[in-house]
């Protein structure tokens, strides 16, 4: 696989997009474990850098006895979380390499603390209608597809009527900011309304990694035309005492501009 020598802004559409980030995924999945698996825990729902976690936050809402599906799980560390609540999950991604890593970690635990993986893209889910009581996302899936609108349709089309879909991203302001941990990400370089993706391609112009951008507004519509009814829209601030930094994620920019968005939804019954 070539190196990436190059990172822009430039259109990507949904096939060269999900190659890229299923490639990247695969090659990327044991370092992406060995850098942040202490910070995520392996029986554990953290919903993003600010290190909002769904034991604090309950978000999902009651989880035992119910059936549980998360997309972009990785190595399925918020699916044992729900587990351990008593939920009956299925953990599920796109990338065979984070679902490797996922089965380790099974593997290291005992019977009744792992949890099943499916590798599937969550643009496509093969499972009936109506099938589970809630379906999450912490950070997968939504940022790193050219069309999220038919993730949420498919997330909305195996909810059972009432159940409840959450799932977090990038905060969008972020996008006009340069990715930048210190001072340097503090000033506003792009146009928050410029949908253009960002994308790392190698020497031959090949994407190997991408990320796709849309506005509050253009998430709230993908909610609504899902057939989801929004009920909470959260954006954690940097807690005290949270020292670590994460990509352009850190406590300098955290307690001055929202990083992360969580999107609380409910299928209408």
């Amino acid at each position: 696989m070539s190196e990436p020598t190059e990172a822009l802004r430039r259109p990507a559409a949904a096939g060269e997009t999900v190659q890229a980030n299923r490639t990247w995924w695969d090659s990327e999945a044991a370092g992406y474990y060995a850098e942040h698996g202490a910070f995520l825990g392996d029986e554990d729902l953290v919903w993003g850098p600010e290190r909002l976690r769904e034991a604090d936050a309950r978000l999902l809402g009651e989880l035992a006895g119910r059936r549980v599906l998360e997309i972009g799980a990785g190595s399925g560390q918020g699916a044992r979380w729900v587990r351990a609540q008593g939920g009956e999950v299925v953990a599920s991604d796109l990338s065979a390499g984070m679902i490797r890593e996922g089965r380790g970690v099974n593997a290291a635990l005992p019977p009744p603390h792992r949890v099943p993986f499916v590798q599937c893209d969550g643009r496509s889910l093969p499972f009936p209608d109506s099938t589970f009581d809630v379906v999450f996302t912490a950070y997968g899936v939504i940022p790193f597809v050219a069309d999220s609108a038919v993730v949420l349709g498919e997330a909305a089309r195996v909810l059972r009527p009432g159940g409840r879909f959450v799932f977090s991203t990038t905060h969008p302001i972020r996008w006009a900011f340069h990715d930048d941990p210190g001072p340097g990400g503090l000033t506003a370089t792009h146009s928050y309304f410029d949908p253009t993706p960002y994308v790392e391609q190698d020497s031959t112009r090949r994407a190997t990694y991408v990320e796709h951008h849309r506005t509050l507004g253009e998430l709230v519509r993908q909610v609504t035309g899902a057939g989801l009814r929004l009920v909470d829209l959260v954006e954690p601030e940097w807690p005290e005492g949270h020292d670590e930094t994460w990509g352009g994620w850190s406590p300098l920019r955290g307690r001055l501009i929202p990083g992360t968005a969580i999107f609380v939804c409910e299928l209408h019954a």
